[in-house]
């Protein structure tokens, strides 16, 4: 439908071989995304039905081709909306070789900031309100900040911060830890004047060991990646985060953990199978582990039970708790549950008698939630320094909310 050529080492008789071999052949989602045609290496991605296809005869970084492939879907949504199709592709032709120029250049990933690009790439009905100077423009597109302009101005200086951990827990039966880790997420929406720089610090364990410690709790963080607004000279060096924030919504840094993790809920399950298989009996036990102070909320705990299931009696001490045949489980429901809380269900399953018993498979017990104000890691912001040569005061909201991954318990 479209393509644009940065070097000369890959013609368009390629690009049919790879239309003939994946496309027609219909390979996508069973393979992995690079194909190997006569010697070129093919990389794609799909948005709807249409393939976005990076080629090259060189030895190119995957992860790098693939980024571009991505920000490219993205630069695209913003211009052509969230689900454009074919015909908006072919409706804006000059507009998209317009991108893929300003974008890469002999190759080479360039500037993929939208908000960058709408300063001098635009429809042609939409003008920009404050257009900025050619030479500042010029700063912009091949200087090193382009994800925030100059001369934005904000009425209140405000920095929202969100640290958002997902906790992924498998347990064996016999109540052995198998699989246990924390992914983070640290989010912020920035509404600064300026050219700030912010200077940002998590309780990591390095910092605070290297600074002889404050008497708090400190986390090890295995690895993080951040946004490039970050300069990451500074944090190799001395841990530090420092960065000039975008304006708006934006992913700061992504974290792991694996150590000393403080699990929101234990489960301690008893099942039985009674009578040759006829019936099965079920008792759970859930403690909240965190602040009584706090609550989770959304909380569904899903019990396994066989598929020739033909009845549940269940008692539970709160929320609502029924069978649901589709999901081969009893669902079990509580809006709000308190820290330090305790809870149990009990049932009595019947089973239907099968021509061909099966044994059971026993899949792990699974648990949803979301615990406000509370890290499952331990992590939280030690501070956020906003300097800006105006000396202006600087709002700041933290929050914190802890969900659950893949939090299963086997049985």
């Amino acid at each position: 439908m479209i393509s644009r050529q940065y070097r000369d080492d890959v013609g368009r008789a390629a690009a049919d071989s790879f239309r003939l071999q994946v496309v027609a052949a219909k390979e996508t989602g069973t393979d992995a995304p690079i194909k190997r045609i006569e010697n070129c290496s093919f990389l794609y991605t799909r948005h709807l039905n249409m393939y976005f296809v990076a080629m090259t005869r060189s030895n190119v970084n995957p992860a790098l081709v693939f980024e571009y492939l991505f920000q490219l879907v993205k630069i695209l949504k913003a211009y052509l909306g969230e689900e454009f199709d074919e015909n908006a592709m072919r409706n804006n032709m000059t507009l998209i070789y317009e991108l893929m120029d300003e974008t890469m250049d002999f190759g080479y990933p360039q500037n993929c900031a939208v908000d960058v690009l709408r300063l001098y790439i635009n429809l042609g009905n939409v003008k920009p309100q404050d257009e900025p100077e050619p030479s500042q423009l010029t700063s912009q597109i091949t200087g090193a900040i382009d994800w925030r302009r100059e001369g934005i101005r904000h009425k209140k200086n405000e920095v929202y911060i969100d640290v958002l951990e997902s906790v992924n827990l498998l347990l064996s039966s016999t109540g052995s830890v198998l699989r246990n880790e924390v992914q983070g997420a640290v989010q912020m929406n920035t509404k600064l004047t300026g050219m700030p720089e912010c200077k940002f610090g998590l309780n990591d364990k390095l910092v605070i060991d290297k600074d002889k410690g404050d008497g708090k709790q400190t986390v090890e963080i295995d690895d993080c990646t951040f946004h490039r607004c970050v300069r990451l000279g500074k944090f190799d060096a001395d841990r530090t985060i420092t960065f000039i924030p975008p304006d708006g919504e934006f992913e700061l840094m992504h974290y792991r953990v694996t150590d000393n993790i403080n699990l929101p809920f234990r489960v301690i399950p008893a099942v039985q199978e009674e009578n040759n298989m006829t019936k099965v009996s079920i008792n759970v036990k859930v403690i909240a582990s965190f602040s009584d102070q706090l609550f989770a909320t959304h909380v569904v705990i899903k019990i396994p039970v066989p598929k020739n299931t033909s009845k549940a009696k269940i008692k539970n001490s709160f929320g609502r708790a029924k069978y649901e045949p589709e999901q081969n489980a009893i669902v079990w429901r509580v809006k709000r549950f308190a820290g330090k809380a305790e809870c149990i269900i009990t049932a009595d399953v019947d089973l239907m008698p099968m021509t061909r018993p099966k044994p059971w498979s026993r899949p792990p017990i699974q648990l949803e939630f979301q615990v406000p104000m509370f890290t499952a890691s331990g992590v939280h912001v030690r501070f956020l320094r906003v300097y800006d040569k105006s000396g202006y005061h600087t709002n700041r909201w933290v929050r914190y909310i802890t969900k659950a991954g893949n939090y299963q318990i086997r049985i």
